[in-house]
Formats: C-alpha cells, sequence, structure tokens
C-alpha cells in the first residue's frame, strides 16, 4: 500500500489563495490524519497480536480506520462505545456501518451491563494480554509521531519548490496529536502550524499536547465563542458549504467548519503569509451529519442549491 506523498492542489476561499495538502485521497479506507498516525503499525511486524483495541465514539473517523487497519493486518478490532443507539444498530450509518462492513466489533459498555467508562472497563474487565494492542481514543499516542513526521518531511520538500510564499500549516485539533508532531518537526524549519481546539477548549488541548510529552506546542487560534463538539451550527453548515462550492472539495463536517472561521481573522491579520491546509479526511463521518444539518436548515440547503443552478452555464 502506498500511503505517503499525497498532492497538493491550488484553492481560492474568500478571495485568499491558499495550498491543500489532499490526505483525504491516501486510500478510499485508510486516510487522512489517521493513515498517519496508524502508519507504523501498518508498516510494523506483529507476529504476536491478533486483536486491536481501542473506543471512542461510535462514529469516530479512528473506528473506520481502525477497522480499515485490522482488515489489512488480520486483526480483529474491538472498538468499546459507551452505548449504541438502537436506530443505529438497525440502520447502519457512517463510520460505524463502514467499520462494521470491515468486520469490527464495536461493543456498547453499557449493554453489557457495565457503568464503567470504556476506557476503564479495558483496563479493568478486558483485561488485554499480550496479543493485543490498546490505542487510547482517537489515537492519542507517541505512536502517531512515526507517520506525522513523514508527513511533515512531504510538506517540507513540497514547499522548497515554492519559495515565493511565506507559509503556514493549518489543521484542526481533536485529540492535537497530528497538530503537535507537524510542529515538532516543522518548526525547525521555520514553518508554523495552525490548530483550533475542536473538542473541549484550548486549555483541554493543551492538556492533550503535554501528556504525550512535548512542551512545545503549535499556536492554537481563539474561537469566537464557545462550541460543543458534535452540536449543530449553523455558521459551521454555512462555512461547510461556501468550501464546497469556492474549492469543489468535500470538507468534513465536523472540524474543518470551526478551523476555517479561527483562519478568517487570522488571514486578516497576516495577509502576508500562505496557508497550506491538512485535509484529514473524515468524509465517511459526513454521511452521518449532513442529513441532521439539511433537516435542522433546509434554507441553506436550498439556497446553496439555487445558487449553484444560476452559476451553471448551460
Amino acid at each position: 500500500m502506498k500511503l505517503n506523498n499525497s498532492p497538493v492542489t491550488q484553492h481560492q476561499y474568500n478571495d485568499h489563495t491558499f495550498f491543500l495538502k489532499r490526505d483525504d485521497q491516501l486510500h478510499s479506507h485508510f486516510c487522512g490524519n489517521k493513515a498517519r498516525k496508524f502508519m507504523k503499525l501498518l508498516e510494523d511486524e506483529y507476529p504476536n497480536t491478533t486483536t486491536l483495541i481501542s473506543y471512542g465514539s461510535a462514529q469516530a473517523n479512528s473506528l473506520f480506520s481502525l477497522a480499515a487497519l485490522a482488515k489489512i493486518k488480520g486483526w480483529t478490532l474491538e472498538f468499546y462505545v459507551d452505548h449504541l443507539p438502537q436506530w443505529l444498530q438497525e440502520r447502519p450509518i457512517g463510520n460505524y456501518r463502514g467499520a462494521i462492513e470491515l468486520g469490527a466489533k464495536v461493543i456498547s459498555v453499557k449493554e453489557i451491563g457495565s457503568e464503567l467508562h470504556p476506557q476503564a472497563y479495558i483496563e479493568q474487565v478486558r483485561q488485554p494480554n499480550s496479543q493485543c494492542i490498546v490505542l487510547p481514543e482517537g489515537g492519542r499516542s507517541q505512536l502517531s509521531e512515526y507517520g506525522v513526521k513523514q508527513l511533515a518531511m512531504e510538506i517540507l520538500g513540497w514547499t522548497r519548490f515554492q519559495n515565493k510564499n511565506d507559509f503556514v500549516v493549518a489543521l484542526p485539533a481533536g485529540t492535537g496529536s497530528t497538530a503537535l508532531y507537524l510542529h515538532k518537526h516543522l518548526k525547525v524549519h521555520d514553518i508554523p502550524v495552525l490548530t483550533c481546539a475542536c473538542v473541549g477548549g484550548s486549555d483541554y488541548l493543551t492538556q492533550q499536547f503535554n501528556e504525550l510529552g512535548e512542551t512545545d506546542h503549535p499556536h492554537i487560534l481563539p474561537l469566537n465563542a464557545k462550541h460543543h463538539f458534535g452540536k449543530l451550527y449553523q455558521q459551521d453548515y454555512q462555512t461547510w458549504l461556501d468550501l464546497q462550492e469556492q474549492t469543489d472539495i468535500e470538507f468534513d463536517l465536523l472540524y474543518d467548519p470551526l478551523m476555517w472561521q479561527c483562519l478568517e481573522q487570522w488571514q486578516q491579520d497576516n495577509p502576508d503569509k500562505t496557508i497550506i491546509y491538512i485535509h484529514q479526511g473524515g468524509i465517511l463521518g459526513n454521511e452521518s451529519m449532513l442529513p441532521r444539518y439539511q433537516r435542522k436548515y433546509p434554507e441553506l440547503r436550498n439556497s446553496h442549491a439555487s445558487n449553484n443552478a444560476a452559476n451553471t452555464t448551460w
């Protein structure tokens, strides 16, 4: 499998030129930041391993990528969640659907009668043995540095042929390990990394950075207002629609709109900088998020469709 050297494309968004590192195009099943985070697991040999274990949300991007990884390696994936809605089990969609189709075992701790958090359940009840590899939620581990460093080197190699621009790298953060390790390996080459806290706030994200043992962190852009992870915001949907209309690229609905909103003010304050934005995949998650947005804000969907029709040349 070739999981490197994704293309870089040039785009315009709100009258600003930016470049897009298309990590969403690495592989149909194993792409984006999760492919980078789990690359060491993919490339190394683990002859005694039979089971991969992790936890998180039933619609987590990591669930789908870990299911693909387990399939490739011939392992069983056990993915523990707090709860699994009945409707989702009856009508699988998004990352959950993709993972189930790849053979993942998604296990609700509540359905098996436990009140423990999935992480605690794995440690105290499941008690993995030497044949298991256990990964933290979202793949937040020092293991991810290997693949993210390779991404940094690809970016560095590309920028050397684009010496007219003063580049910064931008990407949203969940657990933040991709942004953290990009910063670590690009800072020495004077390429700053910008991110924003999509899960929790800046203090939470800083804590995540510290827990990985790194004291030098990427720059966290401030949010204009408190943002609850997974909640539907009209501005997020509008930003996502605008991005798609202006770039012809589908972005992730959960993380990317917030990052682009944070970048708006930053771009005004830094007109001489050129953004390299990392497309981290996550598109399969739109399968579950987009219908929710379309139901809540049908007027935005209709307006977007009308604008597209008006701009079409027949």
